[in-house]
């Protein structure tokens, strides 16, 4: 998920490097939304894998 965001986001840099404002902002807007969603998921995952108390094997 977090390297769907990276994309968006480079594609909102080269879509405002070329002039096409619209699309850039529209990029940056899911990229954002997406990064976020990872974060979400991120936090949620943590919280679970500490109430279960088992530590990965390594």
């Amino acid at each position: 998920m977090l390297g769907w965001a990276l994309t968006f986001f480079i594609i909102a840099i080269v879509a405002a490097l070329l002039g096409f404002g619209g699309i850039a902002g529209a990029a940056a807007g899911v990229a954002k939304v997406i990064f976020f969603i990872f974060v979400v998921l991120l936090l949620i995952s943590l919280v679970a894998g500490a109430l279960r108390g088992k530590r990965p094997k390594l």
